[in-house]
């Protein structure tokens, strides 16, 4: 945890960096609209951009780390961005979130998701009170069950949480092909708001059963690694974007890609994770903007395959 001195020298600092770092994305003129998708269970909507923070906000304390992650996150904010998603899994990650969101007067507004991750009911509950104080957050708006770790005990505990107004929205989440029969059940048995899994250009598996259920069930979607662990800007390298990109307004195959999956009717949100101010600059564009059609969207995947 920074230091209280450094805290209050660099909350001066980060509105700087992020109006050098936004910079064209603040141009005069009428706002764009920003895409939004509901949560199913409440109607609420949020934008279908937000930021996942895996590996890339798990790195130490130290000045340098908040002026870097501070700027990114004055990105997302810019662009709209609101729903940040964390765990405990991603070691120092929800603790530098926090670092930066205290800095921050007015705060903007956060969807503060994050995860439980281990094994017991007292356990749980330590953990998603430390993970509270770590992210500076008063009451998460979503808490999920980090890979279906314990799902009984911890969704008893959320139940009762989410009925006593401790946590906004309970969910469950798989970070990986495994254990998708599992989901489904614990899907189409339990009063999920949320559920979080892998969905892509190259791994579409939760096309075959994890999406329709979710739509069928009022379940809200987030979903992780888009960019398939990067694997995906592999392929595209010194590619030219096919002309359907210019009709979606995508000027880069990371938008591209983005979009892709929000064309499923089923995908609620996003949440693409970066350390870098101009890649969150690139991601939030996909914030605003025509989304693609099944027409559209099988143009795109047809592009993408001949490559």
């Amino acid at each position: 945890m920074l230091k209280r001195r450094q805290v209050l020298q660099l909350a001066a600092t980060l509105p700087l960096l992020s109006a050098g770092a936004v910079g064209s994305a603040t141009q005069p003129g009428p706002a764009p609209a920003l895409n939004t998708r509901p949560i199913p269970s409440s109607g609420e909507l949020l934008p279908v951009i937000g930021m996942g923070t895996s590996q890339t906000f798990d790195v130490p304390a130290s000045s340098e780390a908040l002026q870097r992650l501070g700027a990114v996150l004055q990105a997302f904010f810019a662009a709209g961005g609101k729903v940040i998603d964390s765990s405990p899994m991603y070691g120092e990650a929800e603790s530098r979130v926090g670092d930066v969101l205290r800095t921050l007067s007015p705060r903007p507004p956060v969807f503060a998701a994050t995860k439980v991750w281990t094994t017991g009911r007292e356990q749980g509950i330590t953990q998603m009170q430390t993970s509270a104080e770590r992210m500076a957050v008063e009451r998460f708006d979503l808490i999920a069950i980090h890979n279906l770790q314990d799902w009984r005990t911890h969704l008893a505990t959320l139940k009762t949480w989410k009925d006593e107004g401790k946590v906004r929205y309970i969910g469950i989440t798989t970070s990986h092909g495994r254990n998708h029969e599992e989901l489904l059940e614990i899907m189409r048995k339990e009063p999920l708001d949320f559920v979080q899994f892998s969905y892509n250009m190259e791994d579409r598996a939760a096309e075959q059963a994890l999406l329709p259920l979710a739509q069928e069930r009022g379940i809200a979607t987030m979903i992780n690694r888009p960019y398939q662990r990067g694997s995906l800007f592999a392929k595209t390298r010194d590619q030219e974007l096919p002309p359907v990109a210019a009709e979606l307004g995508c000027s880069s195959w990371g938008q591209f890609f983005l979009k892709w999956i929000l064309g499923h009717p089923a995908v609620t949100n996003l949440i693409p994770a970066t350390s870098k101010v101009h890649h969150m600059q690139d991601n939030m564009q996909a914030n605003f903007g025509p989304l693609p059609d099944s027409r559209q969207r099988a143009e795109m995947m047809r592009a993408f395959t001949a490559l």
